[in-house]
């Protein structure tokens, strides 16, 4: 029974709102709702004005019946990610359990930058970044009894964010001096990524003063893997350029096509360089949490830093992600401002504030949604949602290899399927010996059957071009509500589209 005053109209919204937001899910989980209305600007503008203007500029008050009108039209119009039958990104709709950690701590709406303002939730941290550090192999020291863990590591808003910091620590680590001086102090860098890593690594180059012409791309094998022999020679290349190599980023799923780079060949050659080694695991770092999987992310115990983002596989609500540090000691060197009015050394537990060790300082709670969840399922159930996705991705393949309207269009990773729908004069397809206007049409036909989905709404999944080639679709394992039924009808979505298109 939830107590709300029936005198305040503002609980009394809050309460509905909850009430609808719990049907959403029901509805959307049970495969009643579309996946997405097909609507643009002008249809949405012109929904809501029906009912409240999405534009504020009339500068009214409303009224309750109102508001609640103006959250079903949102919720209608939003793409529905919580239904099993969205596969478009590499996160599907939240885990409830872990949505109503998400909803605690928004109701409790404190910072974590201190253990003063979240004593229950800096300890929580605490204790999940050292079990997730565990699972990679990073060395955690044990606590003393009742003692909190040693720290290993931050929660950060999102994996772009942690690339940035690792950058940061990296450069840190042998050029301190900038911090005070500036980048035009210092010499120029390289680091090192594949061609298929995440645009974030020359985001951070940009901020951090290194550029994007300093961010070198190592070429992958035909599983989209960095190639090792390729880093070695790239790392000869930008020294007699007059480069200082700096860092190595390994990609642990990347996000086209899920490959996961040869991480114990690239520790060899960064502890022989000297250089530090990130993970970018955002994606792929979950499956470090099933026996059966973890074994493609062999090497990432010697990462000097992993990013892993468990709003992604995991399904924990946008955002939930963690930076982990092989020397955690390197944060406050690197980021501690020291600031007088928040971080008094004098305050009781002061060595447990957080926010000083990164560059943001007010953090939103994100560690409770993930605790709770892991409270809930433990390991064996973290473990049962990978192995899971990685079944539905091998049916698929199945199902792919089994149709002569469908078509490979590169191995994928443990969770991706890429594909193309064949049209009659395509089949059987070859990439290796199709011609340029083969190629066109199939890029232009993907496409197409993609806004075709959009169209009847009953599913959705991405496509992209890799390597150059024709567009394909890309249907990603996220959500453990997904089954056999469901991926049958994305195939079969897909051949309605593609047949009434020709």
């Amino acid at each position: 029974m939830i107590n709300t005053d029936p005198r305040d109209p503002d609980q009394l919204l809050l309460r509905a709102a909850v009430e609808r937001l719990l049907n959403y899910l029901a509805r959307a989980r049970a495969r009643e709702l579309p996946v997405l209305v097909d609507a643009g600007p002008s249809q949405i503008d012109d929904a809501f004005a029906r009912r409240v203007p999405i534009s504020l500029t009339d500068g009214l008050a409303h009224t309750h019946e109102q508001l609640l009108a103006a959250i079903d039209e949102t919720v209608r119009l939003s793409v529905h990610t919580a239904s099993p039958r969205f596969f478009n990104q590499n996160f599907a709709g939240p885990d409830l359990v872990a949505l109503a950690g998400d909803w605690i701590a928004t109701a409790l709406n404190t910072t974590g930058a201190t253990f003063e303002m979240a004593p229950v939730f800096t300890l929580m941290e605490l204790h999940l970044l050292r079990r997730l550090a565990q699972l990679a192999g990073l060395p955690v020291d044990s606590p003393e009894a009742s003692e909190p863990p040693p720290r290993a590591g931050l929660m950060l808003a999102g994996g772009s964010l942690s690339n940035l910091h690792a950058l940061q620590l990296a450069r840190h680590r042998v050029a301190p001096q900038l911090r005070e001086q500036g980048a035009v102090a210092g010499p120029r860098f390289a680091v090192f990524t594949s061609s298929h890593a995440h645009y974030s690594i020359r985001k951070a180059a940009q901020l951090l003063g290194i550029g994007s012409r300093g961010v070198i791309r190592v070429a992958v094998d035909a599983l989209g893997r960095m190639q090792p022999a390729a880093l070695e020679q790239a790392i000869v290349e930008a020294r007699a350029a007059g480069l200082t190599p700096l860092a190595v980023n390994a990609t642990a799923g990347t996000t086209v096509v899920g490959a996961f780079d040869p991480l114990d060949q690239l520790a060899l050659i960064c502890r022989r360089e000297d250089l530090w080694l990130h993970v970018d695991g955002c994606f792929g770092a979950s499956l470090l949490f099933s026996p059966a999987q973890r074994r493609v992310l062999s090497g990432i115990e010697h990462a000097d830093s992993i990013a892993w983002n468990l709003h992604k596989m995991m399904g924990m609500p946008q955002q939930c992600s963690a930076l982990l540090v092989r020397r955690p000691d390197q944060l406050r060197a690197c980021f501690a401002e020291q600031a007088e009015y928040l971080f008094q050394p004098d305050k009781p537990h002061a060595e447990l504030d957080s926010g000083d060790l990164a560059f943001p300082c007010a953090r939103r709670i994100d560690v409770l949604k993930a605790w709770l969840s892991w409270k809930r399922y433990g390991d064996a159930g973290m473990a049962a949602r990978i192995d899971k996705a990685v079944a539905h991705a091998d049916y698929l393949r199945e199902r792919i290899a089994a149709a002569d309207t469908f078509a490979s269009a590169h191995p994928g990773g443990p969770c991706n399927v890429l594909f193309w729908w064949l049209p009659a004069g395509l089949r059987p397809f070859a990439l290796e010996s199709a011609d340029g206007s083969m190629r066109d049409r199939l890029h232009s036909l993907t496409a197409a059957i993609k806004l075709g989905l959009r169209a009847r709404g009953q599913v959705m999944l991405g496509f992209s071009p890799i390597d150059g080639g024709p567009n394909c679709f890309r249907m990603l394992f996220m959500n453990p509500e997904v089954e056999r039924d469901d991926i049958d009808r994305v195939l079969a979505e897909i051949e309605a589209v593609g047949a009434a298109l020709g």
